[in-house]
This record gives C-alpha cells, sequence and structure tokens, in this order.
C-alpha cells in the first residue's frame, strides 16, 4: 500500500485521470489543494502531442485550474529532449498537427509535412489533422529507410463519447502496411518520469505516477522505478493488470478517493 503522505512529486496524467472531454473529476481541485498545501509539487505528464503547453494551461483554466508551464511535462517534451544533438541539422518530417510542428519548430529543429529528398527521419504524433496523404507520405519514406521515432503508443485518446485512434493506432497502420517500427518515446518508457525527478529534485521514494492506463502511465512508472496508482476513472479496467502483466503499487476508483486517502 502507497503512504500517499509522504510522497512529494506527483506525476499525473489528464485524460481519464483528472478529467474527460471537458468535465473536470469530482475531488480534482480538492487533490491539488492538498498536495500545494502539504508543500508537495504535482506536474501533468501527457503523452498527447496535439497540444502546446499554452493550449493546456488554457484548458485547465477553463476548467478552474491554475496552472503554468512549469507544470507540465509532455511526449513532445522528451521527444525534443531525444532529439538534441542527434538531428539539429535535419529536415524532419513532423506527422502530426500544426501545433506538433510548431512546437518542434520553436526548438530549432527544420519540420516539413511536405514529402521531399533529403529527409532522414519521420517523427509521429497524436495528429487530430490526420489526412490520407500523410499516411501515403510517411509509407514512401518508411520504404526509404528514414528513421522512425513517434511520441507515445497509445491505442486511443477518451473523449466525452468514447475513444479515439490515438498515435500508437496509426503506427500501428503503418507497421501492417510498412513492417516498419518507431521509438516510441513517451510512456510506457521511463524517460518521463526521470527527467522530472531531475529537473524538479525528487527522489523514487518520493515520487508516485497516477494514471489511468495499465500499459502506458503505469508501465512508465515501473520501468522508472516509482509507486504507481491505477484510476478506473478513464480506459483501464482491472483485467488490464493480468491482460497486460503490469502491476500498480495500488488501485483506485478516481481522484477523490486518492485525495480522500491523504487525510
Amino acid at each position: 500500500m502507497i503512504d500517499l503522505r509522504q510522497k512529494k512529486l506527483f506525476l499525473l496524467d489528464m485524460d481519464g485521470t483528472i478529467y474527460l472531454g471537458d468535465t473536470l473529476f469530482d475531488g480534482t481541485l480538492d487533490f491539488l489543494s492538498r498536495v500545494r498545501e502539504r508543500g508537495g509539487k504535482y506536474l501533468f505528464v501527457t503523452n498527447n502531442s496535439s497540444r502546446s503547453v499554452s493550449a493546456y494551461v488554457d484548458r485547465l483554466a477553463g476548467m478552474g485550474i491554475a496552472s503554468t508551464a512549469d507544470d507540465f511535462l509532455t511526449s513532445v517534451d522528451a521527444l525534443i529532449w531525444y532529439l538534441r544533438g542527434k538531428y539539429d541539422d535535419a529536415l524532419i518530417y513532423a506527422f502530426g498537427t500544426r501545433t506538433f510542428r510548431e512546437q518542434l519548430a520553436e526548438a530549432g529543429f527544420r519540420v516539413t509535412d511536405k514529402l521531399e529528398d533529403g529527409i532522414p527521419l519521420l517523427v509521429c504524433g497524436f495528429d487530430t489533422e490526420l489526412t490520407f496523404q500523410k499516411l501515403e507520405d510517411a509509407c514512401i519514406l518508411l520504404g526509404r529507410g528514414v528513421d522512425f521515432v513517434a511520441t507515445n503508443p497509445d491505442w486511443v485518446c477518451p473523449t466525452s463519447y468514447g475513444s479515439v485512434p490515438d498515435c500508437g493506432s496509426v503506427c500501428e497502420m503503418l507497421f501492417r502496411a510498412t513492417g516498419r517500427r518507431p521509438k516510441f518515446i513517451g510512456k510506457p518508457e521511463p524517460e518521463m518520469a526521470l527527467l522530472s525527478m531531475e529537473r524538479y529534485g525528487y527522489s523514487r521514494a518520493e515520487t508516485v505516477l497516477i494514471g489511468d492506463r495499465i500499459y502506458t502511465d503505469i508501465a512508465c512508472g515501473v520501468n522508472a522505478g516509482i509507486d504507481t496508482a491505477f484510476v478506473l476513472s478513464g480506459e483501464g479496467v482491472p483485467e488490464d493488470i493480468e491482460k497486460f502483466q503490469i502491476r500498480p503499487s495500488e488501485v483506485y476508483q478516481d481522484i477523490r478517493e486518492i485525495f480522500l486517502r491523504m487525510e
């Protein structure tokens, strides 16, 4: 059992964990206030690469959560960290939203969404602006043997009406067409959790990751060697524990139950 009162850094998945669609879960504001009251820090850690951090700040503000860029770590942040020093001068085909391309460009990378000669790398993110042209371009590039990196392996992104295909599903389509799989950067890889602890100076014992997906959120925490809290308010169900053979430290119904356990 996790002693939540001893935790200082709370790594929080967002969609399905603290809200769903545009609906904030009951208990979220209480939980966030409690963390701050106790001198801890919460960090929103998301695999969603379709939005910029500023868009997340605005979205949370609309739900009553005041935040700054310092409260977020996205899979695009981790992707930029991974690309730095490897592809600084390369022309990168960015398969994703306009915002995804802008974030890479603002970090100093040369990016395009047009098929050109001399492209050594295809990067793929969650694309809510998906077109068949992008799929065709990606297949051509992968057939040429370019490097292939993707932000996250999530199969679906939860919404208020169900789910939509996420980056992992699109990458699976590309694999079926080309036989090529990407190197994934975001959860379940441990880098996002490790970067969070390094950036803010917390130990593994002081850190817990809270999320609604066994195969990404909980796996990230397990791979990073930290405690994990699996919430049943989003995509995940209890049967996923046996299905994926990944065991969280604790299972909770929702964020309100976690808040109540912090008393």
